[in-house]
């Protein structure tokens, strides 16, 4: 049941992008995070939001569609869980999607599955 429960998580946290609370409910406080636009490895949930205050200052346009996780790869070892996943960007508009290689580190916690480390790198 770990596996559904897991690409749940991550799914859910998606579907709440641009919902800054809702979206961290799905991640650990102490998370660590690497990015392909950030130099070194961020750590806690401050870091994270300078990172989107920097890019959402840094916009050359209107933000995606819809931005959606696929191509799934789960496992899981009691209560750690490893997901691996493209993350599709979709514009409304002419501009190609932006797509992202994804790895996500999950612990299960009191409160559910949270990211305590999240890997993302552009797909050129």
């Amino acid at each position: 049941m770990s596996i559904d429960e897991l690409t749940a998580t991550i799914s859910g946290m998606y579907r709440s992008l641009g919902d800054r609370p809702a979206f961290d409910a799905h991640l650990h406080p102490d998370l660590t995070i690497w990015e392909s636009d950030a130099d070194q490895l961020l750590s806690g949930l401050a870091a994270l939001d300078e990172l989107r205050d920097r890019r959402a200052a840094d916009a050359p346009g209107p933000a995606p569609a819809e931005v959606a996780p696929e191509q799934f790869r789960v496992d899981a070892w009691g209560d750690t869980g490893l997901v691996r996943y493209v993350l599709r960007a979709r514009h409304g508009d002419d501009r190609p999607d932006v797509c992202f290689r994804v790895t996500d580190v999950l612990r299960r916690t009191d409160h559910g599955w949270r990211i305590v480390h999240h890997h993302a790198e552009a797909v050129r």
